[in-house]
């Protein structure tokens, strides 16, 4: 009897756990914003700009450690992205990069911050390289 009491209680506590942790996961709002010299553009839900990088194939990233690029270029994750209006949910997507982290996608292409935007409105890698740009919805 003691040990169903046991397992009945370590039941209800990893049940318990588990619904308090599940209550406390936090979505990342993707939302756009405007600009006069840019469009329309997709933002983190801080107002932070996302970039593309033209030499990634869809699904996969190709901005790695041995190339320098992910100490400027920083991958962009969330586990749980609610879109607003304007950007296709569907289209939202994560791939395991080489490195073995989790990146979130948007029409197959990985999703990265600039390490020198600081401010919700700097774009500062906008045309960078000729292989970097916003994230057009």
């Amino acid at each position: 009897m003691r040990i169903f009491n046991r397992a009945v209680v370590l039941a209800m506590i990893i049940f318990t756990s588990t619904i308090f942790s599940a209550s406390f996961s936090v979505a990342t709002t993707l939302t756009t914003k405007a600009k006069y010299d840019l469009g329309t553009y997709l933002v983190d839900d801080k107002g932070m700009a996302l970039y593309l990088f033209k030499k990634d194939a869809p699904g996969k990233s190709m901005c790695g450690a041995g190339n320098g690029c992910i100490e400027k270029w920083l991958p962009f994750f969330a586990d749980t992205v609610e879109p607003k209006a304007g950007i296709n949910s569907a289209a939202i997507g994560t791939i395991i990069r080489d490195d073995g982290r989790k990146q979130t996608t948007y029409k197959g292409q990985p999703l990265y911050y600039f390490n020198k935007d600081k401010d919700e409105d700097d774009v500062y890698g906008h045309g960078m390289g000729n292989a970097w740009y916003v994230v057009a919805p």
